[in-house]
């Protein structure tokens, strides 16, 4: 794999791009392997990246049913943000966060990360006092975070009302200014190319129908491209995530819902930052292209569709014009959904099984994306060793059993 750089680019440039060649490979699967993830988004292929890098597992494959990043990587708004209550979810998220920081240069591919701040909005006092005890616990965990109001809020994004006379009047924010966006396609594009490059196989329009196993342990795979011999499967796979446990008899505590968003038309730069309010339920940022890219809450049905319900909508659209009037008369240019995978506590579940070999990480709900890196650092440290590292601890499914959950419903739901 040769290296992006802007020498190459130019060289590139002149000689008509007839120099590049393919950023990663499309093999056939190989008969066996050491371990299998399935799911290629942004997890998945991280997952894979980190396994062959730094646990030196390099006969490992990612199949994906469709073409990588085409799931719920490429239908998210890509928030990143790492300001969670508790101290195991301000862990996973803060070291994902660090490894957002570093990432186009360790995959040496652009990203786009963006770090234009990401505001948290308060619309009355026990909103208030909830967002400043965060800002507190994330002070304690060496969490960026500040308590903001609403002489600063203006200052800071001036395109937002802050009227004490509207509906929902905003009293005051919290900010994490490390926090952004970033560019979904892009982040799945560098994985692959940097994990393809140590020997990993991204198999594409490979289906997964059938999880082998033996005595209860995992034999291997049956897929549309035939069967793969393996003694580890790790399946990564969103709001399927309870579907491929059910292949081995595995029953997860996970409810998969609509998630749906929406962009309108271009406009020259005008919001500076991620903008979140539970108490409206919206949230709004603008793309590198001018689109204000716009969300809300999961969809109250229970659906393995990606599409949702008109209320969603109507409901984003009356909350983004009363806090930016300005917004009011552009057009709304295109919506899709997702499915999001949702467990009881709004927490992840990072987790080797009864099922020797088969290992899940899911429950991600709208906290997926902003997790990417560190999830898949955490998760190929469980895939490698059989146990979940200091990180990942938490989240294994025993917490179910035990009572010990970790409740981020506040710090999830709306706020992305």
């Amino acid at each position: 794999m040769g290296n992006y750089s802007l020498f190459s680019i130019v060289r590139e440039g002149l000689r008509g791009n007839t120099g590049w060649t393919p950023a990663w490979r499309d093999p056939d699967p190989k008969p066996s392997y050491d371990a299998v993830i399935i799911g290629g988004g942004g997890h998945g292929l991280a997952t894979a990246y980190y396994l062959a890098k730094i646990h030196g597992m390099k006969n490992i494959a990612v199949v994906e049913k469709g073409w990588i990043g085409g799931g719920n990587s490429g239908r998210n708004t890509t928030i990143i943000r790492s300001n969670y209550l508790y101290d195991a979810s301000a862990a996973i998220y803060e070291h994902a966060l660090k490894l957002w920081e570093g990432l186009s240069q360790e995959l040496n591919y652009n990203i786009m990360m963006s770090h234009r701040g990401v505001l948290n909005l308060a619309h009355d006092d026990n909103e208030a006092r909830q967002l400043k005890r965060r800002v507190e616990a994330n002070r304690l965990n060496g969490v960026d975070a500040e308590y903001l109001g609403p002489k600063e809020i203006k200052e800071f994004c001036p395109i937002l009302n802050t009227s004490p006379d509207i509906r929902y009047p905003v009293i005051g924010a919290t900010l994490q200014r490390r926090g952004g966006t970033n560019r979904h396609d892009a982040v799945c594009w560098g994985y692959a190319r940097a994990a393809d490059a140590l020997g990993v196989d991204i198999i594409q329009n490979c289906e997964v129908t059938e999880i082998l196993t033996e005595r209860g342990q995992v034999t291997g795979l049956r897929t549309s491209r035939g069967d793969i011999r393996t003694e580890k499967v790790a399946s990564v796979t969103a709001g399927h995530t309870s579907v491929i446990a059910g292949m081995v008899g595995v029953r997860l505590p996970i409810e998969s819902h609509p998630l749906q968003a929406l962009v309108s038309e271009p406009l020259k730069p005008v919001n500076p930052c991620v903008v979140m309010s539970n108490a409206v339920h919206v949230y709004c940022s603008q793309s590198d292209k001018g689109e204000l890219v716009i969300g809300a809450g999961i969809d109250g049905h229970t659906s393995y569709t990606q599409r949702g319900s008109l209320d969603i909508i109507e409901h984003q659209m009356a909350a983004i014009v009363e806090l930016f009037p300005i917004f009011s008369r552009l057009r709304m240019m295109r919506q899709w959904g997702g499915i999001v995978d949702v467990c009881p506590d709004a927490s992840p579940i990072i987790s080797k099984t009864e099922i020797g070999g088969f290992y899940v990480n899911g429950g991600w709900g709208t906290g997926g994306w902003k997790a990417t890196p560190g999830s898949g650092h955490a998760f190929a440290d469980l895939v490698a060793n059989d146990a979940p590292n200091a990180i990942a601890a938490p989240f294994t499914l025993e917490r179910f059993v035990t009572g010990d959950l970790v409740a981020e419903h506040g710090a999830a739901a709306v706020a992305h």
